[in-house]
């Protein structure tokens, strides 16, 4: 069900992954025209295998639901707003402990059956070159092409910011086929459960010391993709490669990707002197992610290195990991609360810019700047002042940082208690005090919705967004 209030508006939406399928699907529903337009598969990345809008190149996983983490605040956020990508997320779960994680393929594939259903949006594949070639026939352009946007687009987005500087480096971590490991080494189990068989989501790589420490020195002399050490501005902190992380110490690894907190190997009963999880890709189990082991290592190394690990002596790679150049913008410099360049604020076309590409870094954190963006263009071009974002919820506080001229030397950032304003009183208890964010965070959010409902901005109950959000709902 469509909204009573329609506009002959148009917007013009570049690139169709999470934030750019977010922003045309509730824009849409507030009655824009919404032409989106995505280059893949006619002009495919180093990365992508499809042309399906939202689909997932590194993990799986849409991180932790627990609702008094800054990861669980951010998903509460994208179920009351009424996020359809969120919901085809919540559709085709995969088990994965207290996280959230897809089948990225049946996931994609519903976000891009919702988008071809929706009468207001027309989809097309082909690249866009420049901001004036987006803005001629718009009333306003929303650029959310990501982080691996074309050379092209990101030579005139940088005439028109007139910054140097918009890339650094990610990576992604390689999957394996089940049938191809040897359930006699690995084991069952999530962090702190019983070891008890088919107890968890996660399987696990048990390593003794002497595995690891063979492992630990091959994965270091391993031969790279882009062959040079990197500078810690270089890399975003949560993509590191795994062989940068074990460059800093050999026993690095072992205190982040491979630690062994939390599990039980039911071979020995003892804790193991490292664990490598491994995680489904897909609901049938079929697939599995090597969780943290983003990587640049070449292929042949992967498939000689990564075999070392046991359990994994005969991997079959369905996807091995790539390392690749990602695109964003300055954000404190850039763009003003409301995700708008602000070169753009008195143009006839006003710009935004959403996901990736703005400076966010993570997949929810994606949707909601989607979401975001959306009721920007949508008070923008009705002529309304958009409810101001509390900065107590959580990418209210995301926004607060990454839009503050103040912020200096910015790189991509996810969700987090850091960025967040203290809470009036310190509390000293870890949970209490997360607890209490959320709290705050959730009556924040209650207002600001209905701020938004006050001024038209939210679909209408009774289409397909909202029911998708009260699932959403009732599952967090």
């Amino acid at each position: 069900m469509l909204c009573a209030m329609e506009t002959t508006k148009h917007i013009t939406i570049v690139g169709a992954g999470l934030a750019g399928s977010e922003a045309a699907l509730t824009l849409a529903d507030l009655g824009f025209a919404i032409h989106l337009v995505e280059m893949r598969p006619e002009k495919q990345t180093c990365v992508h295998k499809t042309g399906l809008c939202a689909e997932l190149v590194c993990s799986n996983s849409l991180k932790s639901m627990k609702a008094d983490s800054a990861a669980g605040m951010l998903k509460a956020e994208l179920a009351a707003l009424g996020s359809h990508v969120f919901a085809a997320a919540q559709a085709h779960a995969v088990a994965a402990g207290g996280a959230l994680a897809v089948d990225r393929e049946a996931f994609a594939r519903e976000v891009t059956d919702r988008i071809a259903a929706h009468p207001n949006v027309t989809l097309e594949h082909a690249e866009v070159c420049s901001i004036e070639q987006a803005c001629k026939g718009s009333d306003a352009v929303v650029l959310a092409s990501g982080p691996l946007t074309s050379d092209a687009l990101a030579a005139s987005l940088q005439q028109l910011t007139g910054v140097d500087r918009m890339a650094f480096y990610d990576a992604a971590a390689p999957i394996v086929m089940a049938d191809s490991l040897d359930g006699g080494k690995l084991f069952r189990q999530s962090r702190y459960e019983d070891a008890s068989g088919d107890a968890g989501d996660y399987l696990n790589a048990p390593f003794t010391r002497e595995e690891y420490e063979r492992f630990i020195e091959e994965l270091v002399a391993a031969e790279r993709v882009i062959a040079r050490d990197f500078e810690t501005r270089d890399l975003f902190q949560a993509c590191q490669p795994i062989e940068e992380i074990a460059r800093k110490g050999a026993d690095a690894p072992r205190f982040g990707t491979l630690k062994p907190v939390g599990l039980t190997d039911p071979a020995t009963g003892r804790r193991p002197w490292a664990a490598l999880q491994l995680r489904a890709e897909d609901a049938h189990g079929e697939s599995y992610n090597l969780v943290g082991f983003q990587t640049n290592l070449t292929f042949p190394e992967q498939r000689r290195v990564f075999r070392m690990i046991p359990g994994l002596e005969n991997a079959e790679f369905a996807r091995y990991g790539v390392m690749h150049r990602n695109t964003f913008i300055n954000a404190p410099q850039l763009l003003t609360p409301l995700l708008q360049l602000r070169s753009t604020v008195d143009a006839e076309v006003p710009v935004f810019v959403a996901g990736q590409l703005a400076g966010t870094e993570g997949y929810c954190e994606a949707v909601r700047s989607g979401l975001h963006v959306a009721f920007s263009v949508a008070s923008c071009l009705r002529g309304i002042d958009a409810p101001k974002l509390p900065a107590q919820t959580a990418f209210g506080a995301l926004m607060a940082y990454a839009t503050d001229p103040a912020t200096v030397d910015y790189q991509p950032m996810h969700v987090n208690f850091g960025i967040m304003e203290p809470l009036p009183q310190r509390i000293r208890n870890k949970r209490e005090r997360y607890a209490a964010y959320a709290a705050r965070g959730q009556a924040a959010l209650a207002r600001y919705r209905e701020e938004l409902a006050a001024c038209g901005l939210l679909p209408c109950a009774g289409d397909g967004a909202s029911q998708g959000a009260e699932d959403a709902r009732d599952d967090a």
